[in-house]
């Protein structure tokens, strides 16, 4: 029997970072993606986000890959949006993703930094934390 435990912070945002994901819009789709990951055996540890993006804390079974679950996760939350007609406007996400592995002695902390999107984004947008990803994690962003 094989055991994996692979942890990673997933953050993708809507297209063009169009603010759809009003809080009412949000926590329906909170939820869904919650039930979604049940259905589909992905190991969902947290989810939040603010006006246009999301994280994900998720962990990475045997068989699976993160292109997978980001797919996964965005292209039937995207589906579900547009079949519940949630915004006015055909609602889509941006094709690119961040994706990091967690350690195991930091599960809580970034969990704790996803739960608490809103009050984050109250003093840094999300293009600040972005650059602030990529700052520490070294990716160089491309325009």
């Amino acid at each position: 029997m094989s055991y994996v435990k692979i942890w990673v912070h997933l953050v993708f945002s809507t297209k063009n970072r169009h603010p759809y994901l009003t809080q009412n819009i949000r926590y329906k789709l909170q939820n869904h993606i919650i039930e979604n990951c049940k259905e589909k055996s992905i190991f969902l540890k947290a989810v939040n986000g603010y006006t246009e993006d999301l994280h994900c804390l998720i962990s990475i079974g045997k068989e699976q890959t993160i292109a997978k679950i980001a797919q996964l996760i965005k292209g039937e939350s995207a589906h579900w949006i547009n079949k519940n007609k949630l915004t006015d406007e055909p609602f889509i996400w941006q094709d690119d993703y961040f994706a990091v592995s967690v350690s195991e002695s930091n599960l809580e902390i970034v969990s704790n930094y996803i739960k608490n999107q809103e009050k984050h984004h109250s003093k840094k947008s999300f293009e600040e934390e972005v650059k602030e990803f990529a700052d520490k994690y070294k990716f160089e962003l491309r325009k």
